[in-house]
């Protein structure tokens, strides 16, 4: 247990601390927070549009790589029909808090707040990971589920943002989407050049993608998804989630080298950016959003991965049915896009502060997920 809790500490306090300073500044002087984060620091971007549109899009792509990884043979998602469990669980993890919230709200909530729906339907990527590795070690099939799961179910977070919770002055334009599809030819192409180096692919296909998501005024966050799979990359996969090879010279592995440790850092910014939500916030939307997730999440990844494994696709090699569960209550912890999503879903501030605070409570799930893990008996892999 010691070991695990380190674990969290050693890959979570760069994200931990800014949140916690976002939620002291912002209770302490929530006039000079605000001002910090919309007053433009670089070519008229502020520091909330550097964190969200820029920094992310690298913390995607490094969640891209290991997607990418665990479908390779050896990896924990391969052959591809395996990935079919976890896809089908992320449709039951968006269906089933989206039930949740609305079923709740019809009893004790109210008209004003069903726009919410959106926001318990995604998963911090980089929380999940984290307790996901400390339950069952970095070996374990579910850590690989739970990450597909993760960013598929982000996606989709994103793109209710663009579909559900458009901006009225800036309507969804699909046609930019062809700069995105050229990017990815565009990375492709590099590959068949057998081009040894990530910068041209990343630079190239990845600003026509994120130029294409943004001119369609979808988030562009998700720019690096699409590029990121055409990287060369070894045939077979040796290693564990997030574990670097520095002999590993192929452009995938590389780009995973030097940017992880940016990411891992970067994190900060994310909390401090998005994490500042005052205690006066507490309110219904905060109940709903967090049973949404602690209860609804769960539930969904669960029926729809046994659905899945009765439909014959079966759940990754060494992975039970208790462990679906435990990972269905870890993917509870909204937080990332659920931020994204929460600040899309209301405009009324008070509404948009106790929605927020839902998704920041939803860490509970890692608490959670430990105990439940622990009454059954869970092993790790290590």
């Amino acid at each position: 247990m010691k070991q695990r809790i380190n674990l969290l500490l050693e890959f979570s306090v760069p994200m931990i601390s800014g949140v916690l300073i976002a939620i002291i500044w912002a209770n302490l002087a929530p006039a000079g927070y605000h001002a910090f984060l919309n007053q433009p620091l670089v070519g008229g971007l502020s520091f909330h549009a550097i964190t969200n549109e820029l920094f992310m899009v690298f913390f995607f792509g490094i969640a891209a790589v290991e997607v990418t990884r665990s479908c390779l043979p050896g990896g924990g998602l391969n052959p591809p029909s395996r990935a079919v469990n976890p896809l089908l669980g992320t449709l039951g993890g968006v269906l089933g808090p989206v039930a949740v919230y609305l079923g709740l709200n019809a009893l004790m909530g109210g008209p004003e707040l069903r726009n919410g729906w959106g926001i318990p339907t995604a998963t911090d990527i980089a929380l999940a990971w984290l307790v996901a590795r400390a339950i069952f070690g970095a070996a374990h099939p579910a850590v690989s589920y739970l990450l597909l799961l993760a960013v598929a179910d982000d996606a989709v977070g994103l793109a209710i943002i663009a579909i559900f919770y458009p901006d009225p002055a800036l309507p969804v334009k699909p046609a930019w989407l062809l700069l995105t599809g050229l990017g990815m030819l565009a990375a492709y192409g590099l590959r068949r050049l057998k081009v040894r180096s990530y910068w041209p692919a990343v630079l190239i296909g990845g600003v026509l993608s994120w130029s294409g998501l943004h001119q369609a005024h979808l988030h562009p966050a998700l720019a690096l998804v699409f590029i990121v799979p055409f990287l060369p990359h070894n045939r077979r996969e040796t290693l564990r989630l997030f574990e670097v090879d520095p002999a590993d010279r192929s452009p995938l592995s590389q780009f995973e080298h030097e940017w992880k440790a940016v990411v891992d850092v970067g994190m900060f910014m994310f909390g401090l950016a998005n994490a500042g939500v005052g205690f006066s916030s507490l309110g219904t939307a905060t109940w709903l959003v967090l049973a949404a997730l602690i209860f609804g999440k769960p539930l969904g990844i669960f029926g729809f991965g046994l659905l899945a494994s009765k439909l014959g696709f079966g759940l990754p090699r060494g992975m039970r049915r208790i462990d679906l569960l435990v990972a269905g209550i870890i993917a509870g912890t909204g937080f990332t896009v659920a931020l994204f999503v929460a600040g899309e879903a209301f405009t009324d501030p008070a509404l948009q502060g106790a929605a927020k605070m839902g998704a920041m409570l939803s860490i509970a799930a890692a608490g959670i997920g430990m105990a439940v893990a622990r009454l059954l008996g869970v092993r790790r892999h290590t």
